[in-house]
């Protein structure tokens, strides 16, 4: 939920979306809310603060922390980091700006942390 503006310590449990219930997901390793499809993942070769990160193109509960330009491996990029809607832990950052003409192709997309998500495959192991 990128328009979101909501303060990292107000509690958004209630608002969790539960949704992609037939879908491979990524979900928050605290909490467990569902935080983007598998299909919208573009990279895992991407690092985060705390290791390796993935590079999503869309992603549910999650809200957003103040922006700021953040120096990363790749240059000056204005980001805000992004929070768990189910638990306000920090999953990484969403990718407002980045000043490389070869970096905006991470415009609009979010960093998430490999260790903060579970992959939820969804296979039914009865049919």
């Amino acid at each position: 939920m990128a328009g979101q503006s909501t303060s990292s310590t107000t509690d958004t449990k209630a608002k969790v979306i539960t949704t992609f219930l037939e879908q491979p997901t990524f979900s928050c390793a605290q909490c467990a809310a569902t935080i983007a499809l598998q299909d919208e993942l573009i990279s895992k070769a991407f690092s985060g603060r705390d290791g390796r990160g993935y590079l999503i193109n869309s992603a549910v509960n999650l809200k957003m922390g103040k922006r700021e330009d953040r120096a990363l491996l790749t240059g000056v990029h204005t980001v805000a980091d992004v929070f768990c809607m189910g638990c306000n832990d920090r999953m990484g950052w969403y990718y407002y700006k980045a000043s490389d003409n070869s970096q905006k192709y991470k415009e609009g997309k979010y960093l998430l942390e490999r260790e903060k998500l579970v992959k939820e495959n969804k296979w039914n192991l009865e049919d």
